[in-house]
């Protein structure tokens, strides 16, 4: 392997898995597995002698469990992480604790063993590993960032709607970002690209933290201030309007710009329902879902941010989001919710100005 090779080590408890992961980076060029470890205490002894670039990290082992490796790791020297979990209530929680304690990316255990799954499998660890040698190290086990509460001056227009998209890093910087919003603010609608049986739970954690309501989007659901919409794993989120209301649709459509959910099919829908009345917001994640959304919702009068590079946990979607031209304003995580804010009031001042 060539010296710039991803150099990853394969933390689980099961021979099974960890066969299955190996044979699944090896065939991936530029991608090297310097070795596997059976515990939680095996990998940190291999952590420290080994000095991988990524670590895929089992989240539930006995003795020392993956959440707490992660830990350790994240207080001593912290590395790029992949968790793998498996597809259950419990899998899943441990996964979001685990990406709010500094992971960043994951994978879900294949359910059974077709070939179909396998290889989707494998797409899906390739991808979570490069997405994690791409992240930026100076963020990772950090404490939260301070995040400037927005200056409550001035009426805002509830017609407004915000959109966020936003993929790895996402679960932790919404953590960090969504309490900054009042429980008076216009409807906002999230796409986090997020397995099916992510998101629920994912909503409640969030809305647990924050002053409005956060739920898992469903169909005709009508947008309200004060709420928050995120969508369904696996599903597109659009929104569309019935005469003076708008409301969420979901489906299962081809995976656009490589996602399902995708940010560009959310930006283009709240771009028809919404016109001039849209922020569009471009956040941390691998790829370039988004850009073509950017520059629709641009076309059409609404206002548009990126997050910075610096503030981003893998600085890849909002890149390409700013290399189209049509960002407005790109802000750190820490100013985005007086960005969004600001937006939205020059919005209001506009729509009284004109009645």
């Amino acid at each position: 392997m060539g010296a710039s090779s991803i150099r990853v080590l394969i933390i689980d408890d099961s021979v099974f898995m960890r066969s299955m992961l190996k044979a699944a980076l090896e065939k991936e060029p530029g991608v090297e597995v310097i070795g596997t470890a059976q515990n939680g205490l095996d990998g940190l002894a291999k952590i420290a002698s080994l000095k991988p670039d990524v670590i895929t990290l089992d989240v539930e082992m006995p003795g020392l469990t993956g959440l707490e490796v992660l830990e350790r790791v994240m207080k001593a020297s912290p590395l790029p992480i992949v968790m793998v979990s498996t597809k259950t209530q419990e899998g899943a929680e441990a996964t979001l604790q685990a990406l709010q304690l500094g992971a960043v990316d994951y994978v879900a255990k294949p359910l059974g063993e077709k070939s179909a799954t396998l290889e989707s499998f494998r797409g899906k660890v390739v991808h979570a590993v490069r997405t994690a040698a791409a992240s930026n190290r100076k963020r990772l086990g950090k404490p939260p960032v301070p995040i400037k509460r927005p200056v409550a001056a001035g009426e805002l227009s509830m017609d407004v709607v915000v959109a966020i998209g936003i993929s790895a890093g996402g679960p932790a910087t919404l953590h960090e970002m969504m309490p900054a919003f009042p429980k008076k603010f216009p409807p906002i609608v999230i796409t986090q690209h997020m397995p099916a049986d992510f998101t629920g739970p994912f909503a409640k954690r969030l809305g647990a933290v924050t002053q409005i309501e956060v739920m898992e989007a469903t169909s005709n659901v009508e947008l309200r201030p004060g709420m928050a919409l995120i969508a369904p794993g696996d599903r597109h989120l659009r929104v569309a309007r019935l005469s003076s209301r708008l409301v969420a649709q979901i489906d299962a459509g081809p995976k656009v710009s490589g996602f399902r959910p995708s940010v560009d099919v959310l930006f283009e829908s709240v771009a028809t329902a919404a016109r001039d009345r849209v922020v569009g917001v471009v956040m941390t994640g691998m790829g370039h879902d988004g850009s073509v959304g950017v520059q629709i919702l641009k076309k059409a009068g609404g206002y548009t941010i990126a997050q910075d590079e610096a503030s981003s946990v893998v600085y890849g979607m909002p890149k390409a989001a700013a290399a189209t031209g049509c960002i407005d304003r790109v802000a750190a995580l820490g100013d985005i919710p007086t960005a969004i804010t600001e937006a939205v009031r020059s919005m209001s001042a506009a729509a009284h100005a004109n009645a």
